[in-house]
């Protein structure tokens, strides 16, 4: 039997929450920023929906200074995640984030999402050139292809936010199997609009 794509969002919700109490249990402390990662998804999942799709402020709980923005997908790496505004390290806990300096995406210039290279963002090291990434934006969707990767310095290197095409950078933290986090080294992942 096909389920439908109601049934499927469900059995990931209760999925998230499984494994959300599942990592609390084994992991500690760790288990417990990754379960918060995972948890913050599936509210932010409904907020999107009571946002209607970005076109609406929704909090995801009551005491949230953030909003859904966004939705990012990667269908070929089964990626799903909503976006948050502005990418303070408070919001960066609970999901990718929008740096609000940086255009919308849609609209000229580079809009710049950053998260967690352990988290959310683990997934960017699989990217190649050529790959499809598509953002959901007030009921629009936007289509980018990867055009390449690189590693900078935040010490020496600012991203721009300027220019007359529609580009996406998706930034985190390198290398991605560093065990303190932070550091100045930062992967980013450029993508032009289709």
């Amino acid at each position: 039997m096909k389920r439908s794509g109601a049934d499927t969002a469900t059995a990931r919700r209760r999925l998230r929450r499984l494994l959300f109490v599942l990592a609390v249990l084994l992991l500690g402390h760790a288990g417990y920023l990754h379960a918060k990662a995972l948890l913050a998804q599936v509210l932010l999942e409904q907020a999107w929906q009571r946002s209607g799709a970005g076109s609406v402020a929704a909090k995801p709980w009551p005491w949230a200074d953030t909003r859904p923005v966004a939705r990012l997908q990667v269908a070929a790496l089964d990626v799903d995640l909503i976006v948050l505004a502005g990418d303070s390290s408070r919001t960066l806990a609970f999901g990718p984030a929008w740096n609000e300096a940086s255009a919308r995406p849609g609209q000229a210039g580079t809009s710049i999402v950053s998260g967690h290279r352990d988290t959310h963002f683990a997934f960017l090291h699989r990217l190649q050139a050529g790959d499809r990434i598509e953002i959901e934006q007030a009921g629009a969707r936007l289509r980018y292809r990867v055009s390449g990767t690189r590693v900078v310095d935040a010490r020496d290197t600012r991203l721009s936010v300027g220019g007359d095409g529609e580009r996406l950078l998706l930034v985190t933290c390198w290398p991605f199997d560093a065990w303190a986090a932070g550091g100045p080294l930062r992967y980013v992942v450029e993508a032009q609009r289709d």
